[in-house]
């Protein structure tokens, strides 16, 4: 369990003033020149040595990725923060930035003076509106404190912040795909290589980071790598947000030690399940796009990337979505079938045409109209899209209904014998 003095977000909850003073009060800009005067070096090879995963769903050692920006560069570098938090299920960044966006300000300043970026890019999702106007209003503050700007902290380092909304597109929130969107073109991503970090926004080195792994920077560089490793377990350290919804008592957002056990997560600040843990049929771990775990892998799975990762699901933005025995799973993952064929930009063939095929299909499902064979070839069709894509939502689009397959067979069979019991007959289905 984490304790009340290892928590990073300590106005999670909004309890206290969320602006400059209420932020300096818990210890945010202090003496943050200090911080900068280690060094680019040092910074980076703190948060290296942290452990820090990235925040935002893939978990790629933060630290190491800072590294890939170039030591020299004769064009401005920028980073990026996407704070576009599109993915079903995740709230976490919208509170940190309600609540404690300073920590976001002086964590841009402290990862941008690391990878030598000239400015920060702060990408937020369109209908966060009253959030954005908090966040404007902070880096306002920053500005007239001389905290960023010219000569930040008093550093001699000139650095801005830059606040942009987008206009609500999930794949907005994968990185090149922001990139575009940053540029004002249409966001579908780009092939990579080039990544990022050589080609970037307007073709310069550009970094992009989730809120809530930026936001966690400089805490580790005042209590050290030393501390946040002795947070949760190897390879998998320090403290994270967690977003508890579904048929719980009391969902909410809690910070939490990567390897928590996923009941204990449940039960000490959800409220439990709803009708008791007995009651609990099946659970989401991750964000809509990593597969489904039903109880018996409940029971005992530990919350981290590695731990979720072998019971072939995954941790992702930590949004736990908690599903009792009163869900229809199938029509539960058709409704997330229906949202990725929604919201895929159509670049690439396996994705614009299997996204909406898969969702079909998972319509028939749900009613039972279909054969028991479709449900094979509905996995097969998913893993023609995974791993075929420009980007990563070809396979959330494909993971949600490999998990039912590989769990709820058996109720995917049942529809489909108990429609042909009412239908009286048999009767072959083509997949549509």
């Amino acid at each position: 369990m984490l304790k009340d003095q290892d928590r990073i977000f300590t106005n999670l909850y909004g309890l206290y003033d969320p602006m400059l003073t209420g932020a300096r009060s818990r210890g945010d800009w202090d003496n943050t020149k200090a911080i900068l005067e280690k060094g680019r070096d040092a910074i980076v090879n703190e948060v290296k040595t942290s452990g820090l995963r990235g925040r935002g769903g893939a978990g790629f050692p933060t630290g190491l990725k800072w590294s890939f920006m170039p030591k020299q560069s004769d064009r401005p570098c920028y980073l990026i923060v996407n704070a576009d938090e599109s993915e079903p299920g995740t709230c976490k960044d919208r509170d940190i930035i309600r609540h404690d966006p300073h920590k976001l300000i002086e964590g841009c300043l402290v990862a941008g003076f690391a990878m030598g970026a000239c400015a920060a890019y702060i990408y937020i999702r369109g209908e966060f509106y009253n959030e954005s106007l908090v966040l404007q209003a902070a880096i306002d503050e920053a500005y007239a404190a001389g905290l960023i700007g010219r000569n930040a902290c008093g550093s001699g380092y000139d650095f801005d912040v830059f606040l942009h909304r987008g206009a609500g597109a999930y794949i907005c929130g994968e990185e090149t795909g922001l990139l575009e969107s940053l540029e004002g073109k249409k966001g579908m991503p780009r092939l990579k290589p080039p990544f990022p970090a050589a080609v970037g926004l307007y073709g310069c080195p550009s970094t992009v980071n989730n809120v809530e792994s930026i936001a966690v920077a400089p805490t580790i560089m005042r209590r050290g790598a030393a501390w946040f490793n002795s947070l949760g377990r190897q390879n998998n350290t320090g403290p994270k947000v967690f977003c508890i919804s579904g048929h719980v008592n009391t969902p909410c957002n809690v910070e939490e030690e990567l390897g928590i056990p996923l009941r204990e997560l449940i039960e000490k600040y959800a409220g439990g399940v709803r009708g008791g843990w007995d009651n609990l049929q099946a659970v989401i771990p991750g964000g809509a796009s990593v597969p489904i775990i039903p109880k018996s892998v409940c029971d005992d799975v530990l919350m981290d990337f590695d731990s979720l990762r072998n019971v072939r699901s995954g941790l992702g933005t930590a949004a736990v979505i908690v599903m009792d025995k009163s869900t229809d799973v199938i029509r539960a993952i058709a409704r997330l079938s229906k949202f990725y064929m929604h919201e895929s930009c159509g670049q690439c063939t396996p994705c614009r045409e299997g996204t909406g095929w898969m969702w079909r299909v998972m319509t028939r499902m749900v009613e039972g109209r279909a054969e028991v064979s479709e449900i094979d070839t509905l996995e097969q069709v998913t893993r023609q899209v995974e791993g075929h894509t420009i980007c990563a939502l070809g396979d959330a689009a494909a993971w949600p209904i490999q998990g039912l397959i590989r769990h709820f067979r058996p109720q995917m069979e049942e529809r489909i014998a108990a429609y042909k019991a009412r239908a009286g007959a048999p009767t072959r289905m083509a997949a549509e």
